[in-house]
């Protein structure tokens, strides 16, 4: 099984950002950004780079992993080791994995790369009720072959519901 799928590597975007950086068309400010929770992330559950910061060059930039998914449940939207997500890839549905650079010297962080991991989702499988004569309800099918001519049920002819024994009930 393949670990990781449609994988988008955002190299490109971070030369440009960078370039915008280093000609002094975008300030230092604006991609020096991490929030706390991202530093707070990128302590405990990120793994050291060998790739230098691009904007203070002081120490290796940090790399961590986020994941999303709807059956993650409360994992959904939390930052997890390595490891834990080969845990998950083998055990839970389909989601994806964001992988963000951070240097916890200046803030700065980029989206590196995404992909998708985890179990292919299951096919839906449509569940029909069956009904007495071995006939499947609700089926636009059956409900085609029903309707006569005259729009009443088979069997009824074109004047509609016959009343035939049933003036008890009317």
């Amino acid at each position: 099984m393949r670990l990781q799928r449609q994988v988008v590597d955002y190299a490109l975007q971070r030369k440009s950002r960078l370039a915008e950086v280093y000609s002094g068309r975008t300030g230092v400010a604006e991609v020096c950004d991490a929030s706390p929770y991202l530093l707070r992330a990128a302590k405990f559950h990120g793994r050291p780079s060998s790739v230098r910061c691009p904007i203070c060059r002081k120490e290796q930039v940090t790399i961590v992993s986020w994941v999303f998914g709807e059956k993650l449940g409360q994992v959904s939207g939390s930052a997890r080791t390595t490891e834990e997500i080969l845990r998950l890839a083998v055990s839970q549905e389909e989601f994806s994995v964001h992988v963000v650079e951070v240097c916890r010297t200046c803030s700065w962080n980029h989206l590196v790369q995404s992909y998708v991991s985890g179990l292919p989702p299951r096919p839906r499988v449509r569940r029909t009720r069956r009904v007495a004569g071995g006939r499947m309800a609700n089926s636009s099918a059956d409900a085609a072959t029903d309707v006569g001519a005259g729009g009443g049920p088979e069997g009824m002819g074109s004047k509609g519901i016959g009343t035939e024994g049933m003036e008890k009930y009317l």
